[in-house]
């Protein structure tokens, strides 16, 4: 497929408390909106953005603390609810009566909030490398990493200061970076090397107390119980190789979510979008064609 170019349009809205957001616009057509993980970027979403914007109206924003948009300064305001409201504001602002809604990883949580609060927003539905409640619990390393980030959100409380400091140094190390390839958050045998960097860097200039508040809230939050509400098409795709959040939780999805669409990506990390794009792409674009 030839791609075109594709004029980008930026912008900020206030949300419902006053808080300015970020967003992007490319392409014209019936809207998508991509929702990323924690602490991460558009650039995830590099290869949709592309692809879809060809056909499609593609619509991103950056949530509070992340990227362009500022963090609130009151920290109750940075919360899964607060983003999910971010996000029905969102579609409010663009005139937007629906919308295909996709969300990876963390994302996932978000878009549970806000169908539960708005649930006619939604045209459809896809889900990538998500999960409803703690991510942990099943994955690779289990009450380890757990123990991990406990330490990690107990120590910000109590040092904030040295911690961040520590913080930026260790998340931008090489051998973290390839540490955390190998534990399933990337293929570096599919995905490139500068994916992982430019992730990195994410996380290290981000305000450290927004990632711990968010990341608390995503370890305790329970959305289990609204998938089996959610009654519009939906596609959620897995990484076969994904050791964060195992392929068990995309099925723990399928089974929840009436008359889902299930794939597993062969070889896909944490990251398929940037693992094989194309195979996404070409699924996604196949579950649009028969619902939207």
């Amino acid at each position: 497929m030839i791609m075109n170019e594709v004029v980008k349009k930026t912008g900020f809205f206030n949300s419902f408390d006053g808080a300015s957001i970020y967003y992007e616009i490319r392409g014209t057509g019936k809207p998508l909106i991509l929702l990323y993980g924690i602490a991460c970027s558009s650039h995830h979403w590099r290869h949709q953005l592309q692809y879809f914007s060809q056909n499609y109206q593609t619509i991103f924003m950056d949530y509070r603390g992340h990227q362009s948009t500022p963090a609130p300064t009151d920290l109750n305001q940075v919360s899964i609810d607060a983003i999910a409201e971010d996000l029905i504001a969102l579609t409010q602002h663009l005139g937007l009566e629906k919308a295909s809604i996709w969300g990876h990883s963390f994302a996932s949580q978000i878009i549970i909030a806000a169908y539960q609060k708005r649930a006619d927003i939604f045209s459809n539905l896809i889900l990538i490398n998500a999960f409803a409640d703690n991510p942990l619990k099943k994955s690779l390393g289990g009450k380890y990493a757990l123990l991990l980030a406990e330490t990690l959100c107990m120590s910000q409380r109590k040092m904030p200061r040295p911690l961040t400091a520590v913080w930026k140094t260790v998340v931008n190390h090489p051998l973290t970076l390839r540490l955390s390839a190998l534990a399933g958050g990337f293929n570096l045998e599919l995905s490139s090397y500068r994916d992982l960097e430019v992730y990195s860097r994410g996380v290290s200039s981000m305000n450290l107390d927004v990632f711990t508040s968010l990341f608390e809230e995503m370890l305790s939050f329970q959305g289990q119980q609204v998938l089996r509400k959610i009654s519009v098409p939906t596609l959620i795709i897995g990484g076969s190789k994904d050791s964060v959040t195992p392929l068990a939780y995309q099925m723990e999805l399928h089974a929840s979510i009436p008359q889902s669409e299930f794939l597993a990506v062969p070889l896909g990390s944490h990251c398929t979008p940037l693992d094989m794009p194309e195979l996404v792409n070409l699924r996604i674009e196949k579950f649009l064609n028969s619902v939207y």
